[in-house]
């Protein structure tokens, strides 16, 4: 057998290991025999040191020789067993509960020595051991060091400890995939090494070892290296190139009245160089709440537009898409023909829209992921923009940039900064750019916090900004109240809002139907009502210029990055915005820390640093809400170091190397099935 077909084969395989074995261990996500090597131990029980019954502790495991003295089997059925053992200083029962008298006069024979290893208690002043599971005529077979794994129910830490030294008894050696150079700062550890140091019990919580660190690497390349392939396959693909007019941004500029910034100027460079090259641009766009994002897409869509393509605009929802259609109307030169599309749009209207795209009377569509129903057929797409798809997977994005055709350009935006180290994890399959500086027309934020018994004072803050003609979002963490969770709910703080500002309180959240949500949203925008409170449903990157201010109820249960993403609903006009962080009297440290970085800070990038400091990883973007673990070893916050060095690597495999010398390593990490998938 290859032996990557043995560290891939199944659990089933294992002796030992029969059908409930097989299924118990599955829940646990581990399928095979690679899978089970990346359980770590996370501590041991050490069996090797014998006691005297006269020194024995109650609570700890400990192991003892015996001699084996006499059974007191009781005739009812039910009651426990018992088997009475003694050394030369003392006495201790063997009990057991559901086990047949046969299997317990096999493993303890009346007047033969025994290994006995188990936890000791004491009951009616005599030492007891319930259901031991090492007991052996053979105590070679129990004086060794245990160790002990996360467990589902219905597998023991014996039967465990089995399969897994069966699996290391028998581990393979694999051809080495790592450079020289590479292996070199791992002490030149290979990978069967590192895996037999990871379960050796001396070697636990050792993070910082050679052989950990070679492992992680190899986890953090293998997934690197997929990305590495798609953006290959895709750099592959040759297109016609649209053609640059340098002029486009100094008319946008008059037109506009402000100067870009120079982080906005940079990265439109690294669009434009994109869009008119014959490689396929399949980038993302990152920058934090109100850097810009929205004017560098659409002045780099005119060059599209200008060489005879059509443009789509997608938004995740009719009113953000509302809104660039008509920051587009306002800014596109009269002779571009622009449209909008939503589920609203008159069924005679949509008819219209969807002739001008197919025969190409229409330059530019802007909607919602409506815009790729079957219906919908482009005459020359050559570019599609996709706002605030931060969500979006591997797969989907790939299939996103086959749906728009060999000569179509994709640019993602996203209003998430997270933290260089995340971004390859996420985005490692396109090319990035990066907006962190901001318009110097935007004011700085202004962040107070107030303990919620001091809503009076809030309510007077309110009162005296709606006064001054400005409008107000509330949010609360719950849409009704629940028994379980003492935080606020939208619904309750409607109605205490309402009675002190009768008609001029409207509510969001989650249960209402998206129709009446977009009327509502649309109703505030036209400052039909003052007061807002919803749920974190307005965290998507809406626009209202006339709201400045944020309230924001049981601010401590928030994560740093979501609460930067609400405040970012405010300030977005030249009015100074204002956000105030509600909590509770029992503050934890982490809490504490949260809420006075975001005083002090308005960086969304370095807010996500500290973000995944405080919560890890796996929080930060919602992953774990969604069961899904990105790496089995691996952390961006830990391991910063060699996500650059597989950063690095990876260039030098593009430039110097086949990735085929690589494929057991993606096999391995299950990241095969990927590229065979995308590439």
């Amino acid at each position: 057998m290859n032996n990557i077909n043995f560290l891939l084969s199944s659990i089933n395989e294992i002796k030992g290991v029969g059908k409930k074995t097989s299924e118990i261990l599955k829940k646990k996500k581990i399928n095979n025999i690679f899978d089970l090597l990346y359980r770590l131990p996370h501590s041991y029980t050490d069996r090797r040191i014998k006691m005297k019954i006269v020194n024995l502790q109650v609570g700890k495991i400990s192991t003892i020789k015996v001699k084996v003295k006499k059974y007191q089997f009781p005739r009812i059925r039910n009651l426990p067993k018992k088997v009475i053992c003694e050394d030369e200083t003392g006495t201790i029962d063997c009990v057991f509960f559901n086990s047949y008298e046969g299997y317990i006069r096999k493993i303890l024979p009346l007047n033969e020595e025994v290994t006995i290893s188990g936890k000791i208690n004491y009951y009616k002043k005599r030492y007891q051991i319930t259901n031991p599971l090492y007991v052996s005529q053979e105590s070679n077979l129990i004086d060794k060091i245990h160790n002990k794994y996360s467990l589902t129910d219905g597998i023991t830490e014996k039967t465990y400890n089995n399969i897994i030294n069966q699996v290391l008894n028998k581990l393979p050696n694999i051809d080495e995939w790592l450079s020289s150079n590479i292996l070199n700062k791992f002490d030149n550890l290979s990978w069967k090494d590192s895996i037999l140091k990871l379960h050796d019990p001396k070697n636990i919580g050792k993070f910082k070892e050679n052989f950990y660190q070679r492992l992680v690497f190899d986890e953090i390349l293998a997934t690197l290296l997929v990305f590495s392939e798609i953006r290959k396959s895709i750099k592959k693909i040759k297109k016609e190139n649209k053609k640059f007019n340098p002029n486009v941004l100094v008319k946008f500029e008059k037109i506009l009245n402000f100067k870009l910034t120079n982080d906005q100027k940079s990265v439109l460079n690294d669009i434009n160089l994109d869009l008119a090259s014959q490689n396929k641009m399949f980038r993302i766009l990152q920058g934090d709440v109100g850097s810009g994002k929205t004017i560098v897409a659409l002045i780099s869509a005119i060059n599209v537009i200008k060489s005879g393509y059509q443009v789509a605009f997608m938004a995740p929802t009719e009113i953000l898409a509302n809104q660039h259609y008509s920051l587009a109307k306002k800014i596109f030169p009269k002779e571009i023909c622009i449209d909008l599309i939503t589920s609203n749009t008159m069924a005679k209207n949509k008819k219209e829209i969807q002739a001008k795209l197919a025969n190409g009377k229409l330059n530019m569509i802007f909607g919602t992921h409506s815009l790729f129903q079957k219906k919908i057929n482009f005459y020359k797409l050559g570019y599609i923009v996709i706002d605030e798809q931060h969500k979006f997977g591997v797969k989907q994005r790939k299939a996103l940039s086959d749906k728009g055709g060999v000569n179509c350009d994709v640019l993602l935006m996203s209003a998430t900064p997270i933290p260089r180290t995340l971004t390859m994890t996420i985005y490692g399959d396109m090319d990035l750019s990066i907006i962190k500086e901001k318009p110097k027309f935007r004011k700085e934020i202004i962040t107070y916090s107030k303990i919620e018994n001091k809503i009076d004072e809030v309510v007077k803050f309110v009162k005296k900004e709606i006064k001054g003609g400005n409008q107000i979002f509330w949010v609360c963490p719950l849409i009704k109240e629940s028994a379980k969770i003492d935080h606020a709910s939208a619904i309750k703080k409607y109605e205490f809002l309402k009675k002190i500002f009768p008609n001029q309180v409207t509510m969001l959240h989650g249960n209402i139907e998206s129709k009446e949500r977009e009327k509502i949203l649309k109703d505030f925008l036209k400052n039909k009502y003052k007061i807002l409170v919803s749920t974190t449903i307005i965290e998507v990157g809406i626009d209202f210029p006339n709201a400045n201010v944020i309230i924001i109820e049981n601010a401590n249960k928030f994560g740093l990055s979501q609460l930067h993403q609400l405040r970012g609903r405010v300030g977005r006009g030249d009015k100074q915005g204002y956000c105030i962080l509600m909590f509770k009297s029992n503050l934890s440290e982490n809490a504490k820390k949260r809420i006075n970085i975001l005083k002090k800070i308005n960086d969304g990038f370095f807010i996500s640093e500290e973000d995944m400091k405080l919560r890890g990883f796996g929080d930060l973007l919602g992953y774990k809400q969604s069961g899904e673990k990105i790496f089995r070893l691996a952390d961006p916050i830990h391991n910063q170091d060699l996500f650059i060095l597989a950063e690095k690597e990876i260039k030098r495999i593009e430039r110097e190397e086949k990735t085929f010398k690589y494929y057991n390593l993606i096999k391995l990490y299950d990241r095969a099935e990927i590229i065979n998938e995308l590439v």
